[in-house]
């Protein structure tokens, strides 16, 4: 069964919630299947290192995760309309992907979480977008053939899934927000089969 990567960096839980969502989305085409997978967080001590498993949460991502998914979803909450530093620690680390083209070709797509609605969400998207191009890899939107893209006063972006946890930090996905998830995790997976060909 091919898989679908799933990495994250998530520290209040919404941008986690909406990777299960995306992996919904995925395991809800045949014959496709989620590998979910967190960062650890960046530390200014050098000396500081993340326990080798985390404590919670998904397993954090390895380098053979990379060379056998069939295509990469990406999630990051906003740093000042940007991908959190634990994302971008991680995407610097690929290099001997870039040069040998393990993600060349594959479909990617990008989801995030910010506290505002004009909190970056866009720009964000965009930041992480910019790795996964120089990978070679295939970008995925959503939409606006998907009704939630519309009608959604939250979170949901035609660059990707997004999520507004507001002022109170409220990790759970809007029904639109978690529908419009769904729905990338769905795309990613289905154009991945047909990148796989018969």
């Amino acid at each position: 069964m091919a898989e679908i990567l799933i990495v994250y960096y998530s520290r209040g839980g919404s941008v986690a919630r909406l990777a299960r969502h995306i992996a919904r989305g995925v395991e809800s085409v045949q014959g496709m299947q989620a590998r979910l997978r967190s960062v650890p967080a960046v530390t200014t001590g050098l000396e500081t290192r993340a326990a080798p498993v985390p404590e919670q949460g998904a397993p954090y991502v390895q380098r053979e995760d990379l060379a056998e998914c069939a295509g990469l979803v990406l999630g990051s909450p906003t740093r000042f309309g940007n991908m959190a530093a634990a994302v971008k620690h991680f995407l610097d680390g690929t290099g001997a992907e870039w040069a040998s083209g393990t993600l060349a070709g594959k479909p990617a797509a990008v989801f995030t979480s910010t506290a505002s609605l004009h909190g970056g969400q866009e720009s964000t998207l965009l930041s992480m977008m910019l790795p996964l191009l120089h990978h070679g890899m295939l970008l995925v939107g959503i939409p606006y053939t998907e009704a939630a893209l519309s009608s959604t006063r939250t979170g949901g972006t035609p660059y990707g899934a997004s999520h507004v946890a507001g002022e109170r930090d409220d990790p759970t996905p809007s029904e639109e927000e978690a529908a419009l998830a769904r729905a990338l995790g769905r795309r990613v997976a289905t154009i991945a089969l047909r990148l796989a060909g018969p």
